[in-house]
């Protein structure tokens, strides 16, 4: 008998008493009447907030407007010394209009050899919350599939302020279940039981986040 049948015999046998009616799921609307974010919140504050909570995990936070986002992203990657960047195929064009460095396409065929050589990856993304600093991605063409943000050890990320909300229920009103959403509180990093901080374990060691107003 396997573990499977055994746990299901014992479910049988604690169900064998019970009426059949009152065995079937019971399903019933749970309130949701909690707070659906802390505190009044312009969308200037909830962009610093945003800003605020990144920064405590440790992501480097840069703010420019439209126009001078192209001249930041140059900046970031001449700065980390990049010769190479994997670009999603849906990303704006404009935002590398102003650096010289080798292009990478997102291709299925890639193996995590072929990714791990490219120096930095940007992306856009679906949403941000600014009280958890967490950065969504749902794998649209402007941030590609999943692999592509966590081999490279360079993620910068561009967040428009349109795209900020509060809270994660505001978030999740905003994203599609159905999509391979990849939640992003920082770098990637891990610790041990004696807490010892160790990054880049299960994706890129420094993460750029790029606030767009």
């Amino acid at each position: 008998m396997s573990s499977r049948e055994r746990i299901l015999g014992r479910v049988r046998r604690a169900l064998a008493d019970v009426p059949r009616a009152d065995a079937r799921p019971y399903e019933e609307a749970v309130p949701r009447d909690y707070l659906r974010e802390h505190g009044d919140r312009t969308p200037a504050r909830t962009l610093d907030l945003l800003a605020e909570n990144l920064a405590d995990y440790r992501a480097v936070v840069h703010r420019t407007g439209a126009g001078g986002l192209a001249e930041v992203v140059a900046g970031l990657l001449a700065a980390r010394g990049s010769s190479s960047v994997l670009v999603p195929p849906g990303l704006d064009e404009s935002w590398l209009a102003r650096t010289g460095v080798r292009r990478v396409a997102d291709r299925a065929e890639s193996t995590p050899q072929e990714l791990d050589r490219v120096d930095s990856v940007v992306t856009a993304c679906a949403v941000a919350v600014a009280e958890t600093g967490t950065i969504v991605l749902d794998g649209s063409p402007d941030q590609g599939r999943r692999r592509i943000t966590l081999v490279p050890d360079h993620h910068i990320c561009v967040v428009r302020a349109a795209q900020v909300v509060a809270s994660v229920p505001y978030a999740l009103e905003r994203l599609d279940p159905a999509r391979p959403l990849t939640w992003i509180s920082g770098p990637s990093a891990t610790s041990d039981i004696e807490l010892d901080r160790v990054e880049g374990v299960h994706g890129p060691r420094t993460l750029e986040v790029v606030l767009v107003r």
